[in-house]
């Protein structure tokens, strides 16, 4: 029987990955990651010899409210591994975690819209997570995202899940090839709603529990208010201002915007206008009407590809934001890490700080991260 880690957050699709490994005959072992500071112990809802094989940082307080990783999440996680009979154990990751706060604050007050969750994924998920299935002799590491790892002959390939409203394979680009050699995602094969059908059918208390909309570590969703309270450099008020240089208005920081925003400008100036970009440097936000948030190429950074490296122009579809369609375009490698896209229509909404992954059809060639995106209206200041 192959020993498995599952990341479990408390919610419907880790909690039916759970059931569908013990399907396929896995030997099961469930976590719940924490990323609040408390003295290292045994869970309270733990079982098995986890803690026995070698020491891991497993917490048994789970008091704070923080978006996903809530202390009913952590009951609600517990509960399923009660009844599907798994051994369950809290991790204490505040250390990581730090790290991803980090780069998202940092990244706001620089002008750019960070990820979180790739951040997540490759760091933790699909990252340290190894550490810990490596200490309990655990063969994979399995999680509740909607993608799908195949071998293709020699090789491991990442595809998008079989629902496409619920795909999650574009927040995966940035785990090595050589991890997904370890990698399950058993719901990635299924429907949401078989997915819920078969949460009910098993008595399981999160079949119909809603998914998670906000940033784990910030709740409440007001990221301006976070990155202010962690960030000495907080950019403080500034002016708002056309494309053409008129000052229209003003603003408490530039962390409260991001490329491609139309609403909360605080502006009204007869048409729709949309941010085109922010100016660290000036305390600027810069706003435009939609022709001038237009986007016909970008460069990208820290590539990771699966498979060969490119070494020529290609043609693919590429995504460029989470909620957003993957449009045609040429690929151009700039060396083993970095490569620029040029996309055979404008597009809208390209912000630094996120993620260009590249498909064909339904696979992961790679991505990187988007460095610059010039659009329309950057020529105008």
């Amino acid at each position: 029987m192959t020993r498995v880690l599952l990341a479990m957050s408390g919610g419907v699709d880790s909690s039916v990955a759970a059931h569908l490994l013990q399907q396929s005959g896995h030997e099961v072992i469930g976590v719940f990651m924490r990323h609040g500071a408390s003295a290292p112990s045994e869970c309270g809802a733990g079982q098995g010899d986890l803690g026995q094989r070698r020491s891991l940082p497993v917490v048994s307080t789970l008091a704070s409210k923080q978006g996903c990783c809530t202390a009913a999440d952590a009951e609600d996680a517990r509960r399923v591994a009660d009844r599907l009979d798994i051994p369950f154990y809290a991790l204490d990751l505040q250390r990581d975690f730090d790290r991803i706060i980090e780069y998202f604050v940092e990244e706001y007050t620089r002008g750019r819209t960070p990820n979180p969750c790739i951040a997540c994924n490759h760091w933790i998920k699909f990252g340290r997570l190894f550490d810990f299935a490596d200490a309990v002799d655990a063969t994979y590491v399995a999680t509740g995202h909607y993608a799908r790892c195949e071998r293709l002959g020699d090789t491991d390939v990442l595809r998008r899940g079989l629902d496409r409203a619920k795909d999650q394979s574009y927040v995966l680009f940035g785990i090595s090839e050589a991890r997904l050699q370890r990698m399950l995602l058993p719901v990635g094969a299924y429907r949401k709603s078989e997915i819920r059908d078969m949460a009910a059918e098993l008595g399981l208390s999160v079949a119909h529990k809603k998914d998670s909309q906000e940033i784990c570590f910030v709740p409440d969703g007001d990221y301006a208010r976070f990155v202010r309270s962690r960030s000495d450099a907080w950019s403080g008020p500034g002016e708002i201002i056309t494309t053409d240089g008129r000052v229209v208005g003003r603003h408490e920081g530039i962390e409260q915007f991001t490329v491609g925003q139309r609403k909360g400008l605080g502006v009204a100036l007869g048409e729709p206008h949309y941010v085109v970009r922010t100016e660290p440097q000036t305390g600027r936000v810069v706003i435009g009407c939609r022709e001038e948030l237009a986007c016909r190429r970008l460069s990208a950074a820290e590539a990771n590809w699966f498979g060969a490296v490119p070494a020529t122009p290609f043609r693919c579809h590429v995504q460029f934001r989470y909620n957003a369609e993957a449009v045609p375009a040429e690929v151009v490698p700039v060396g083993a890490c970095r490569f620029d896209v040029h996309f055979e229509e404008p597009c809208y909404g390209v912000a630094p700080g996120q993620a260009a992954v590249c498909y064909h059809q339904d696979r992961v060639l790679g991505g990187g991260w988007i460095m610059s995106a010039p659009n329309v209206g950057s020529r105008g200041v």
